[in-house]
């Protein structure tokens, strides 16, 4: 999240905003509506009564079910649609992702498609020009952006709308699921640029997933079936919409108070870890080989990555973990020309680039310091229980560096040097879960 406050300024304002469809049991009165001739129909409010505010550098969370007004709201303030009440008012440039592929032609080439999207943002020619190769370096599709859009992927569209959304110098983002779509890498470059992003600019962020939104955003709303159900904490509102999914799935009633008393079972270990691991809810952890081609890194360069890999016990490469699973992550690096006092270290990252965990060499060396001559290859070994993992992908991120923990220099880190795909099966019900020693549970009374 942004470090610095938001400003008292609102760069977008809503009064009483709403959208009303008329619904037609047949298609003839529609298309009379859209000639402009009035017809009778069943109206449907999208959107109704909404109030909103968002101010210089804040961000805005937007979560409820499908259909709840999410989109609508989001294309009424950027201009794609007109409200049926109300007001909006927008005080600065603003760069829209709403539906997948919305302001492309897909008979157009990317290359055609950014330049018409940057001009729609106001970028001149020239200016276009000068930001291509860095538009291109962000999308990342390599030879199709000379092929139409038509013929893309829907993660290839949405590489190509973020990569030029972030070059407009856009003051307000307004983005409806684009982190949805597209590999952990991309994912990961995106939260890092929006990141940045925050430091300056305002979001609107629509996602269903909670985790990101609480993540980027200080403040949510949560709407449903078109009007503001919740509006505070990101936290608070995501945990009060998740409440609400659980409640409905289960038929149960919202907060409801804990009971006391009555039944209890023990839960064993053994039986626990036979659940765990011979059923489906077996947590199968994915692990590709390391490719140092693929690899992009940044640093200094005294040092750099030759291998990343898991191991067993017996110190066999791991092509799949298991959550649960006594683990060990060994790094191998060179050094470059000769390195004093070297360190490595790793974070664990989800598709978000929020970091789980991870840890480093320092406090293992440095009371003996080491000195690697250049040519000298070194490795890294840490030794840990997988935790279970949440359904998706994970990158594991790699740093080389030289100095103290505290002070230090880079010299090669890899954002994503090896990504694994985890098959949750409905455990853990957090971002990941740790192997319990023991479990119990027991009445205190009677």
């Amino acid at each position: 999240m942004s470090s610095e406050p938001a400003s008292s300024a609102p760069v977008v304002q809503a009064r009483g905003l709403g959208k009303c469809h008329l619904l037609h049991a047949r298609p003839w009165p529609r298309l009379l509506g859209l000639l402009g001739l009035r017809q009778a129909g069943t109206p449907f409010w999208a959107l109704r009564g909404l109030d909103l505010e968002l101010r210089r550098g804040e961000t805005l969370g937007i979560i409820g079910r499908n259909g709840a007004g999410k989109s609508t709201l989001l294309q009424l303030l950027a201009g794609t649609l007109r409200p049926s009440e109300g007001t909006a008012c927008v005080n600065g440039r603003v760069a829209a992702l709403l539906e997948l592929g919305s302001g492309f032609n897909p008979e157009f080439t990317g290359l055609e498609n950014i330049h018409l999207n940057a001009a729609l943002h106001g970028l001149g020619r020239a200016e276009v020009q000068a930001r291509l190769p860095s538009i291109l370096a962000f999308a990342d599709i390599g030879a199709h952006i000379h092929q139409p859009v038509r013929t893309y992927s829907s993660g290839m569209v949405v590489r190509l709308a973020f990569a030029v959304m972030a070059h407009v110098d856009a003051d307000i983002l307004i983005i409806d699921e684009a982190l949805a779509v597209g590999d952990a890498f991309f994912a990961q470059k995106c939260m890092r640029f929006l990141r940045e992003f925050q430091q300056h600019g305002s979001l609107l962020f629509v996602s269903h997933d909670t985790a990101a939104v609480n993540a980027l955003c200080q403040r949510a709303i949560w709407l449903e079936h078109g009007q503001l159900r919740m509006a505070g904490a990101a936290r608070a509102v995501s945990e009060a919409y998740l409440e609400s999914q659980v409640a409905a799935r289960e038929g149960v009633d919202e907060r409801r108070p804990a009971r006391r008393g009555g039944p209890a079972t023990g839960i064993d270990r053994d039986v626990r870890d036979d659940l765990l691991q011979r059923t489906a809810l077996r947590n199968d952890i994915h692990v590709p080989v390391f490719d140092p081609a693929a690899n992009t890194s940044f640093g200094e360069g005294s040092a750099r990555l030759l291998d990343v890999v898991l191991l067993d016990a017996r110190g066999r490469r791991l092509p799949c973990v298991v959550g649960g699973e006594q683990v060990t992550l060994e790094i191998v690096a060179e050094a470059r020309a000769q390195v004093d006092a070297p360190i490595i270290g790793f974070y664990l990252k989800d598709r978000l680039g929020q970091l789980l965990f991870g840890d480093n060499t320092y406090l293992s060396t440095h009371a003996a310091p080491i000195r690697l001559a250049a040519g000298t290859r070194y490795r890294a070994r840490f030794t840990f229980t997988m935790p279970r993992l949440q359904a998706g992908d994970y990158a594991f991120a790699i740093g080389l560096s030289r100095g103290t923990q505290a002070e230090h220099v880079v010299q090669d880190w890899s954002h994503a040097a090896l990504v694994v795909h985890a098959d949750g099966q409905g455990l853990p019900t957090g971002i990941l879960g740790l192997p319990m020693a023991e479990i119990t549970l027991e009445p205190l009374d009677g």
